[in-house]
């Protein structure tokens, strides 16, 4: 048996904390994850468009065994220097990679984005993007609560016809063992079947947390693509970006299966989905609470399927948390 966290956020996963900042002027945010100690994490991109600073350094043969925390952010390409601003706070703190005794301690972060410069807001920001400053707000207020929908991350998404968000869900399983998500939807593809209201994502619901609805007598697809896709897609503008995140003990190698895994939970919520367009990727921590049973490759695939499952819920949660900005309107004025 499974059930949804205390939470229902990734904030159930002990160990780790979640800070939002947004500037609604600009309509753009940043959310950042901040685990308590090193954390070994993978990451999966799947999207043809991706932005993302440090993914490398969380190979399996990199030299450093932990990250510090994971940033999500709103602006493009000038969203990369949240991390920076993270790195900075959790510096002030004491965090970081020992490199030699006498040297600064080096805080191991990387982040992805999303493009939101087409939100609407005041973009004229000069030689001073926000997101530095957005980066350090986030970091200074983690905790374990936190909002979704318009916040962080997801202040200026969009996810198809539809305003997108910020989403996070969590599942516990009977040994206790707790599988999270976070993610901020930008997708170029639709997250409702086709002639209904329901989220593709709709059977694998916990407790109508987004909103209970089933699809009726849905006729069958007719077109490769759904008419409720962005109605502009070009390259650069969309991606869909995630964290999942567990309290059992994972190797880098086994992280990186399940953020594979991980990944269709995409395709369980979204139609299309790792298209040119976007920039889709996962990254998977774990914070090693929870000593994983044998056999472990099994283990790391009953993991990797529920967090799939997580994540898609997490998108459909992140998208009906979402409310009407500017002309992006929101699924539960569309679907009242």
């Amino acid at each position: 048996m499974i059930r949804k966290g205390e939470r229902n956020l990734i904030t159930d996963v002990p160990g780790l904390k979640v800070g939002n900042a947004e500037d609604v002027n600009i309509r753009t945010g940043v959310t950042v994850v901040v685990a308590d100690s090193p954390s070994p994490a993978a990451v999966d991109v799947r999207g043809g468009a991706p932005g993302t600073r440090d993914t490398e350094a969380l190979d399996p043969v990199s030299l450093v065994d932990g990250v510090d925390g994971l940033v999500l952010a709103g602006g493009s390409a000038f969203g990369l220097d949240a991390v920076g601003g993270v790195q900075a706070v959790l510096q002030s703190q004491g965090r970081g990679y020992q490199i030699a005794p006498g040297l600064p301690r080096v805080p191991i972060v990387s982040g992805a984005i999303l493009f939101d410069l087409a939100s609407g807001g005041d973009k004229n920001w000069g030689d001073d993007p926000p997101y530095r400053r957005l980066g350090k707000a986030a970091a200074a207020g983690a905790g374990l609560d936190f909002r979704l929908g318009n916040a962080g991350a997801g202040l200026g998404a969009v996810a198809g016809a539809h305003k997108g968000g910020l989403g996070s869900a969590s599942i516990v399983r009977d040994d206790g063992i707790c599988v999270g998500a976070l993610v901020a939807v930008n997708a170029v593809g639709s997250v409702v079947i086709p002639g209904s209201d329901a989220f593709w994502a709709w059977a694998f619901e916990q407790d109508g947390e987004f909103g209970g609805r089933r699809p009726g007598q849905v006729p069958p697809l007719q077109s490769a693509l759904p008419a409720d896709m962005k109605a502009v897609v070009k390259p650069g503008s969309n991606t869909t970006i995630a964290i999942v995140a567990t309290d059992a003990e994972l190797s880098r190698i086994e992280l990186k299966r399940l953020a594979i895994m991980a990944a269709d939970g995409f395709a369980r919520a979204l139609r299309p989905v790792h298209t040119p367009f976007d920039g889709d990727l996962v990254y998977a921590l774990s914070t090693g609470r929870r000593t994983l049973s044998a056999p472990r490759p099994l283990r790391v695939m009953e993991l990797g399927s529920l967090a799939a499952d997580t994540l898609a819920r997490a998108i459909a949660r992140g998208v009906y948390e979402a409310e009407t900005l500017g002309p992006f309107r929101s699924y539960r004025d569309m679907f009242p």
